[in-house]
């Protein structure tokens, strides 16, 4: 195993990631998440998007092909999901009424913000090019990131001030729109040109 271990593939690795996972620009959600009353633990949340990327890294090609579905149509469905959370944070709505508040941490923070079909697939590539202690490795990295991200809120709250977090929940909402289009546009046309 330790005989695959690789600096440079574990840091190109780390920074797709990183790029993909953007704690930073899913930090006005978290921080918006936690103004509202809503539990955001970043211990809890690490862990559980680390066991869910981990979980999909080793069996989720293996499970989408269990039920039939493949990439393409998984991140379909994963850009429906980070569209309506971009409509929440531009319209100031809140689509996802009906849960208990002890699952925020769970949906839309873990699922499908940080460990979401843009994560999935991007493991995916990955494990066909890098071996996969360096993409675990990274994901290690990254999850620890994200947990120091999350403890640092309040932080960010303060330096920020309300009507900053206001408006970089619409900027990052813009944001989270466009890529939920793109992923959308990249794979509809894969499922339409079949």
């Amino acid at each position: 195993m330790w005989d695959s271990w690789n600096w440079q593939e574990m840091a190109s690795a780390f920074v797709m990631l990183f790029a993909v996972i953007d704690i930073i620009g899913n930090m006005p959600v978290i921080v918006s998440l936690k103004e509202k009353g809503k539990p955001v633990e970043a211990g809890k949340v690490a862990l559980s998007a680390f066991a869910l990327m981990l979980g999909f890294f080793y069996v989720g090609d293996m499970m989408l092909r269990l039920f039939h579905v493949d990439i393409a149509s998984f991140a379909v469905a994963g850009a429906l999901v980070l569209f309506f959370v971009a409509l929440e944070m531009l319209l100031d709505v809140e689509i996802f009424k009906g849960q208990d508040h002890h699952h925020t941490t769970l949906v839309p923070v873990v699922f499908p913000l940080l460990a979401g079909a843009g994560s999935f697939t991007a493991l995916l590539s990955l494990r066909a090019e890098y071996a996969d202690i360096n993409i675990v490795a990274a994901l290690i990295l990254n999850m620890a990131l994200v947990y120091a991200a999350i403890r640092c809120t309040g932080l960010v709250s303060r330096i920020m001030g309300k009507t900053g977090i206001y408006m970089s929940r619409k900027f990052f909402g813009i944001i989270v729109l466009a890529i939920a289009v793109k992923l959308f546009a990249s794979n509809i046309t894969q499922l339409l040109g079949r």
